[in-house]
């Protein structure tokens, strides 16, 4: 039995690099840290982890780190990561976690999650894309909407209505979706950024094996609920360290351009950076809460506060730059993984930040969930109950 100690781990972490060279074949390196039990320590063995208290996860990649081992760049497949795996882990079949996990963790297959619709994106339980069994398939029709990193996925979390005469969260289905399965068609939506960071997804005639199905034929609704909390701490709760994130260049610009600072943006920079920092540190407080188990509705508060924060942040930084704020430096066509928000301009940091309120939960549902589910308000009539 494994030494599940800080030092037994470092221990291992050790024995690992001895016999596996962290500069030689990267996808070998990975695929073997994962069947070691490396990758995801607290899961059990066969799903990447050891059964290990999950606070030790940090001390195996600060091992692997100063080693200089390859990490299995997290930030192409955030959605494989953030919400498919924890979902997978939870809910999905021995033999799916067997399939998927692997090469979803090393990073061979990125994934892409197909719940929102055109009509469907807050109210998503009223999703209208249908699953119809044939044998031993599923035949899905429907379009989906806002669909990051589907023009690179192979897999997507898919939503489908299984049962039209079902109260509308009764009737739902979860399922895995090739993305390369004939009548799959992505097509990029430009931004106000000019990037199509998102796409649109149309799904004609087809065919889903039951065995990519996750969990019980009408039970999607409850599935989809642990992704949805996954996602919004892996947008709101990313790791940071102190004046990380758009804050951090809000701060440089303060220090370094004096010229540019008036006396009432002193007060507004300063708040911006104390919110900042408090919502960096609940978030680190909410992942280690949330490390053994799944994630609440204080999620959502996390990811409420990141949207607020970084439009507000990315606006007094156009402000103080004043003219020079508003230039844009490229309008090209773009199709990337995730958004440069800081490697680009002020403006593009401002346009960007508007879809924070937007994705993963618009700010008004999020707020009615922290007001139902974490101060025990009463629930607000709904025409559908």
């Amino acid at each position: 039995m494994s030494d599940h100690t800080a030092d037994g781990l470092r221990a291992l972490v050790a024995a690992f690099l001895d016999t596996h060279d962290p500069n030689g074949d990267r996808l070998g390196f990975l695929r073997a840290r994962f069947d070691a039990g490396l990758a995801w320590v607290q899961h059990p063995p066969g799903r990447g982890g050891l059964s290990a208290p999950p606070q030790l996860q940090a001390v195996v990649d600060d091992a692997f780190a100063a080693a200089g081992a390859p990490d299995n760049r997290p930030r192409r497949n955030s959605i494989g990561l953030g919400m498919a795996a924890p979902t997978l882990l939870r809910h999905a079949s021995d033999a799916q976690c067997r399939r998927w996990l692997r090469p979803l963790w090393t990073g061979e297959e990125v994934w892409c999650q197909l719940f929102s619709e055109p009509d469907a994106g807050s109210d998503l339980a009223s999703l209208r894309t249908r699953a119809v069994p044939d044998g031993d398939d599923w035949i899905i029709d429907g379009q989906k909407v806002w669909t990051s990193l589907a023009h690179e996925a192979r897999w997507a979390i898919l939503l489908a209505r299984t049962d039209p005469a079902a109260p509308k969260h009764h009737g739902i289905t979860y399922f895995v979706c090739d993305m390369t399965a004939p009548g799959v068609q992505v097509r990029p939506l430009r931004q106000a950024t000019g990037e199509a960071e998102f796409n649109e997804v149309f799904l004609t005639g087809v065919r889903v094996p039951d065995a990519h199905r996750v969990g019980a034929v009408g039970q999607g609704w409850q599935i989809a609920r642990t992704t949805l909390m996954n996602e919004r701490v892996a947008i709101g709760g990313r790791p940071l360290p102190r004046e990380g994130g758009m804050v951090g260049v809000l701060a440089r610009l303060w220090r370094e351009r004096p010229e540019l600072r008036t006396a009432g943006l002193h007060d507004e920079v300063l708040r911006a950076w104390v919110g900042a920092e408090a919502a960096r540190l609940a978030a680190l407080r909410l992942r280690q809460l949330i490390a053994a188990g799944e994630p609440g509705p204080e999620g959502s508060a996390v990811k409420l506060s990141f949207a607020e924060l970084s439009q507000r942040i990315s606006g007094l930084e156009v402000e103080l730059r004043g003219a020079e704020g508003l230039r844009y430096d490229d309008w090209t066509m773009r199709r990337p993984t995730e958004p440069d928000l800081l490697g680009r301009t002020a403006t593009y940091r401002y346009l960007r930040a508007r879809g924070n309120s937007i994705e993963g939960g618009t700010s008004e549902i999020l707020r009615s969930i922290i007001a139902e589910r974490v101060l025990g308000l009463p629930t607000e009539p709904r025409v559908d109950r």
